[in-house]
């Protein structure tokens, strides 16, 4: 079985900026919008493909391992930025309370991803196309990594101070503490559902991270 680290999953993927995913979807027998209806995953797919991630060809192991995340950009005032904001990972409140910023989900996930910018132009548009490639090879020292870190930091002290409830998205610079899923009372049940949260890249930290990379 063909291993394929994230270096070479980068390599590979820099070999198609500026192509177009849907139409490289279509060479790769991945359905996009053929049946009427989105398939959701499908960038995912492409992505995978074209990173060298075949049915056959595994992740490289432990201490390696990567994640492919496609973020959307689109055009503001002839600009190309972030779309939205991007989901770094759930929020435990428990091992929120525990973990150190680099002992943290967090670190663990940002190290790992491996970001592709690809260009949206609306809903169920014709193309998609793949902008740029980067990951966040930084130095444990880099400033912009310290700056995440005391989003974390305070953050996590507030979860320990004043409790889940008190978390909002207005928080930090970098990265948030925001509602994730529907929330709101089930009107099957008349309950109110659990408040769950994750921490996010804001729209400047995705825009940072390829700055950095270009």
């Amino acid at each position: 079985m063909k291993i394929i680290t994230r270096a070479v999953a980068i390599k590979n993927l820099k070999k198609y900026i500026g192509q177009d995913l849907r139409k490289l979807a279509l060479e790769h027998g991945i359905t996009t919008y053929e049946t009427g209806k989105q398939n959701k995953g499908w960038k995912g797919l492409v992505l995978e493909r074209l990173a060298g991630l075949q049915t056959n060809v595994s992740k490289a192991p432990n201490g390696l391992t990567y994640e492919l995340k496609s973020v959307a950009f689109h055009k503001m005032g002839g600009v190309l930025v972030p779309k939205e904001t991007m989901a770094i990972t759930m929020i435990n409140p428990e091992e929120l309370k525990a973990h150190s910023f680099f002992e943290s989900h967090v670190w663990a996930k940002l190290k790992t991803i491996v970001f592709c910018a690809v260009q949206w132009d609306g809903l169920n548009a014709e193309g998609a196309k793949l902008l740029s490639v980067a990951s966040l090879d930084f130095a444990e020292d880099d400033e912009l990594i310290k700056e995440i870190k005391a989003d974390y930091d305070f953050i996590r002290a507030k979860l320990i101070k004043d409790g889940f409830e008190a978390l909002t998205g207005k928080d930090g610079k970098w990265i948030q503490a925001r509602t994730k899923g529907i929330g709101g009372v089930n009107p099957r049940t008349g309950q109110r559902r659990p408040i769950t949260r994750a921490f996010y890249a804001r729209t400047g930290f995705v825009k940072k991270i390829f700055e950095t990379a270009s």
